[in-house]
């Protein structure tokens, strides 16, 4: 993926040798460079006054020890960060991932992407992300809480509702959300909107579980009917079984399709009469159990190990929402030799780059994660706006915003790759549509 453009190359150049060993980093930096090309030739006044420069290095980046002890009495000390990238457009909002793959240059990418999605919901959300190495598979409620109190005590210091809310993201769902909730209304001796995905008994919104997921297929749907084409009767496949790849299914479901497949961390179910999704809900959110359990209850489906399998399986859509650069150029290669006519990113940046280009080369439609799945966010920033008012509304009026929120974004995007000359390339008009937003406003107050 070449940038077309002598100053940003350069400026790839120093990203790189300024955050050595940060793959991912590099990936999303180099993607959003790429697309802004024409934007900065028609604008040099970006480069000219620093913004582009600033864009790619985060305004803070908070690293912290998380000592916390086991039910044993073993002390453990895990890493906490928080990377606060991007305040131009609103306070940094972005969620809290819990996983041993966890390290700087993950959160750093997390955070980038996370300017662009914000930028993308239309809504006064800048770019931010954290979390930790520590993995909460496997360890008691009473060990997540202590850790969790602990990653509180040192994080509190540095967000609050009109400076930074983090909310969950892998490995941090309700559970994790209360407990850190909990610390944090401790210390502070507050009650405020400063996390987000928060039980609906302290301030969580209605619709906030599904709205990833349901966001997906709004776009989606949004995607397909532009090209005439539709998710009645089409065949779905669905990496993940998380809150997105649940929720996903259920939207894709009422939207007239069958998915057939979803999978974790351990392998993959492919049931060919359709995912049996109550099953699966109870499986991954009430008994925690793993996915290979699925076939205890229909032993007619298939039960895979390994991960990758899941996009030899014939699909008219894929739905990767799994982790980062789960579906490679193999993969790609696969769902185009099997009639794939369209790819969805669930996930953050679930696709590798030479991924990106066979399908894209092929004609196939691509949705970028960035845009694609912004409704977590948003539903996210509502969620901040009931708290403000210490309101609440009804899920079909969530679900109305979203909705509105998923389609405006879509055409913005669209519009946006049209107008800087690369008609129908989501990935460059999402870049650009959330860059614009962004820079307008860098601009507007000077050197930052």
């Amino acid at each position: 993926m070449s940038i077309k453009n002598e100053y940003l190359n350069g400026l790839m150049d120093r990203v790189i040798a300024r955050n050595p060993a940060e793959p991912e980093f590099h990936q999303a930096v180099r993607e959003v460079l790429t697309s802004l090309a024409p934007v900065v030739e028609a604008r040099p006044e970006f480069i000219r006054e620093g913004v582009m420069d600033c864009l790619v290095e985060p305004e803070r980046i908070i690293k912290f020890r998380v000592p916390w002890e086991d039910e044993k009495g073993n002390i453990h000390v895990n890493r906490g960060f928080r990377v606060q990238f991007n305040s131009a457009i609103g306070p940094y909002k972005g969620g809290l991932r819990f996983h041993p793959s966890v390290y700087e240059g993950i959160i750093k990418f997390l955070g980038f992407e996370q300017i662009f999605k914000n930028s993308l919901t239309g809504l006064p959300i800048g770019g931010g992300k954290g979390g930790s190495d520590f993995d909460p598979k496997g360890k008691t409620d009473l060990e997540v809480m202590r850790f969790c109190q602990s990653f509180m005590t040192e994080l509190f210091k540095y967000i609050g509702p009109d400076t930074d809310v983090p909310a969950g993201d892998i490995g941090v769902g309700s559970r994790e959300i209360g407990y850190l909730f909990g610390q944090y209304k401790r210390l502070r001796n507050e009650f405020t909107g400063v996390l987000t995905g928060k039980g609906l008994s302290y301030g969580g919104s209605l619709a906030r579980t599904e709205a990833t997921g349901y966001g997906l297929c709004y776009f989606t749907d949004c995607m397909l009917k532009d090209a005439g084409k539709s998710f009645e009767g089409a065949t779905v496949v669905i990496s993940g079984s998380g809150n997105v790849a649940l929720y996903a299914c259920e939207k894709a479901a009422q939207f007239g399709a069958k998915v057939v497949a979803m999978s974790d961390s351990g392998g993959y179910i492919y049931d060919k009469n359709g995912i049996d999704l109550p099953l699966m809900k109870r499986l991954k959110e009430v008994e925690r159990k793993r996915i290979s359990a699925y076939i205890d209850t229909h032993p007619e489906a298939e039960y895979h190990t390994g991960c990758a399998g899941v996009w030899q399986i014939p699909c008219g859509i894929a739905l990767p929402c799994a982790t980062q650069n789960e579906l490679d150029l193999q993969s790609a290669k696969a769902l185009i030799a099997n009639g794939c006519f369209a790819v969805a990113e669930g996930a953050n940046m679930p696709c590798t780059p030479d991924a990106v280009d066979a399908l894209q080369a092929a004609g196939v439609l691509f949705a970028p994660a960035k845009a694609a799945n912004a409704g977590g966010v948003a539903t996210s920033a509502l969620e901040m706006s009931q708290n403000s008012m210490r309101f609440y509304w009804t899920f079909e009026e969530v679900d109305d915003h979203l909705r509105k929120i998923m389609t405006d974004l879509y055409h913005n995007a669209s519009d946006a790759a049209a107008r800087y000359g690369t008609p129908g390339d989501l990935v460059a008009g999402a870049n650009i549509a959330g860059f614009l937003k962004v820079g307008e406003s860098m601009l507007a107050y000077g050197i930052v």
